[in-house]
């Protein structure tokens, strides 16, 4: 296994979120905020709030898959949000908190693939997965404010009472992967 690094990026919900899962997995070396998969250039979260840019709110991960596979990457993805939720988490509704995945390489989207079918095959959610597996497209970083959010405003309601207990789940369920 080749440990060169890799990029993939999510849609998981809001991005607050699904970044303060992903700074604390041993293996992924960084972790950004940012907009995805829609048309305008350097959109504004402004502009992607109001759900005309086609634009999704994810995280680029960069990982070394010699410390962590794209597997265990996908596998905590799917445990830490709603993947059956067509274009919304929770109380975030619209196609800018879409469930997604979006891939950098042939190999991740056939990881993406084989995953989604297991888990509609075993019924593992009771619903079937709407995680859209697209090639990356119009990446663009968000604002610096929203850059380690839930790091720098922990006390910040929205990051209690949704991003602490997505840390939760993820630290209770990849106790291995985690890197405190």
């Amino acid at each position: 296994m080749s440990s060169a690094l890799q990029t993939i990026v999510l849609g998981g919900g809001c991005f607050w979120c699904t970044e303060a899962v992903y700074v604390k997995v041993r293996g992924v070396t960084d972790v950004e905020s940012g907009y995805s998969n829609g048309s305008p250039q350097r959109p504004s979260y402004e502009q992607v709030c109001t759900g005309t840019t086609g634009h999704n709110e994810v995280v680029k991960l960069t990982y070394d898959p010699g410390q962590i596979s794209t597997q265990q990457i996908l596998e905590i993805f799917f445990v830490v949000h709603d993947a059956t939720q067509l274009n919304r988490q929770g109380n975030d509704t619209g196609t800018q908190y879409r469930s997604g995945i979006y891939y950098t390489t042939p190999e991740q989207k056939d990881v993406a693939d084989a995953l989604i079918r297991q888990l509609n095959q075993d019924k593992t959610f009771g619903k079937p997965v709407v995680t859209e597996v697209l090639p990356l497209a119009n990446y663009w970083p968000a604002e610096e404010y929203h850059q380690d959010f839930f790091e720098k405003n922990p006390n910040q309601g929205y990051c209690v009472a949704v991003a602490g207990p997505k840390v939760a789940r993820f630290r209770k369920t990849f106790a291995e992967l985690s890197k405190d």
